[in-house]
């Protein structure tokens, strides 16, 4: 369990290095284009700190209301309540709000810039379909999301992730309006012609991994919590032979459910934010 963790620290580090870089060339290339190769990299800078800033003060709201979560009371569902409060006694975090969606899918996500904000939430049918150590397992999984600040992390690589569709975006409406630079020519044009198509693929590629690797991290992560890998990985079993697609599933929240919330094979599930099921259930059982 430790070996894994270690190494899936290691991987999120790496990546999120190529994607700063990443985010760093686009804006060099943005500058090139225009003639300022330095306030390419400032508005690069500055549009994803003002993203950052209200994606990262507005998270736990956003994905409560896209997924139409309820926050409930402990006298709503004491057993939900107590599995979620003794899993958070264990991992020395305080008490998360707790919510219920009301989807017969299977399926839970964690969200909240930091501990004191953090929220769980799992579906009705997650309730009615698995047993109090599958539904352990579940919670720990979710827990480890927010103590390795998973929240915050893809938070900030979805934020990157649009900061670099806006600047394609904006240097599209370049090319088209003539508003080039004529410094290097048709060299520079090249150049911030590549990055403009390139950028955004490399960007979501990068935030794909990322998500993956996190979900790794989390279910090892959950399974030292509990003591018992059997428990997360009999849940996603269930979880993945579920034939409910959730009602609510949005691209953009996508990333914090336990399970990709859109149900999809082959091609559509090579661009998964969730490795696949088979994978982590293997890695879950051969940490046993």
């Amino acid at each position: 369990m430790y070996n894994e963790i270690a190494s899936n620290k290691r991987k999120t580090v790496g990546l999120m290095i190529i994607f700063v870089l990443v985010v760093l060339a686009f804006g060099f290339g943005f500058g090139a284009y225009y003639g300022d190769y330095y306030a390419g990299l400032a508005i690069a800078s500055i549009v994803s700190i003002g993203m950052t800033s209200i994606s990262f003060f507005k998270s736990d709201k956003i994905a409560l209301a896209a997924s139409g979560a309820k926050v409930i009371k402990k006298s709503d569902n004491p057993m939900l309540w107590n599995t979620v409060e003794n899993l958070a006694i264990t991992a020395g975090l305080p008490m998360p709000r707790v919510a219920i969606m009301n989807d017969p899918a299977l399926n839970a996500f964690a969200t909240g810039r930091n501990y004191d904000h953090a929220v769980v939430a799992v579906t009705t049918g997650l309730l009615d379909k698995l047993t109090q150590v599958e539904l352990e397992g579940v919670i720990a999984h979710e827990m480890s999301h927010v103590k390795n600040y998973d929240i915050l992390l893809m938070t900030v690589v979805v934020v990157l992730v649009g900061t670099i569709a806006l600047l394609a975006d904006m240097m599209r409406f370049g090319f088209y309006g003539g508003r080039g630079s004529k410094k290097g020519g048709n060299a520079i044009a090249i150049i911030a012609l590549v990055l403009v198509i390139l950028s955004p693929i490399i960007g979501q590629l990068i935030k794909l991994a990322v998500s993956r690797q996190r979900e790794y991290l989390a279910d090892a992560s959950g399974a030292l919590l509990t003591r018992y890998p059997e428990g997360l990985a009999s849940a996603l079993e269930k979880i993945s032979q579920d034939s409910h697609q959730f009602r609510k599933a949005n691209h953009a929240t996508a990333h914090m459910f336990i399970s990709n919330p859109f149900k999809g094979k082959g091609i559509k599930n090579a661009f998964s934010t969730h490795p696949p099921a088979e994978k982590r259930i293997e890695r879950l059982r051969n940490m046993m």
